[in-house]
């Protein structure tokens, strides 16, 4: 099933890393569905900011507690590779949940999305809709 994101939803992500550079930034990806509407970013609590990516525990609970009254949905995921490539690193692969949860990663010049599964990342197929 091909998912959607809004190309606001993709020009906050982009923002948000070259805000962040050279430390990696992550946030949470809302919506209903396969529709991402919202990117909601987080702190990046990693004790190795530049390399690894954790997202503020308090954010995601956060996010949780608002969906359940109501609110979006939590859908997925997503954070920037300042010197890598958008595919899931090793330690990508070590943190993922196995949730089918989306996955978005961002680098310099991309943006590309992962299906989070119980046998690993696949490319997940994404469109973007005008916001």
């Amino acid at each position: 099933m091909e998912w959607t994101v809004t190309s606001a939803v993709l020009a906050m992500m982009r923002s948000e890393a070259a805000a962040a550079h050279p430390l990696e930034c992550c946030g949470l990806l809302l919506g209903r569905a396969h529709a991402i509407t919202q990117a909601v970013p987080a702190a990046n609590v990693a004790a190795e900011p530049a390399r690894r990516f954790e997202i503020d525990p308090a954010a995601l609970i956060a996010a949780h507690r608002a969906a359940r009254a109501g609110g979006p949905q939590v859908l997925g995921y997503y954070h920037s590779h300042p010197t890598g490539d958008a595919r899931p690193s090793a330690t990508d692969q070590a943190q993922a949940a196995g949730d089918g949860r989306a996955w978005a990663i961002v680098t310099a010049c991309d943006v590309c999305w992962w299906a989070d599964d119980e046998a690993g990342f696949a490319p997940l197929p994404c469109s973007v809709v005008e916001s």
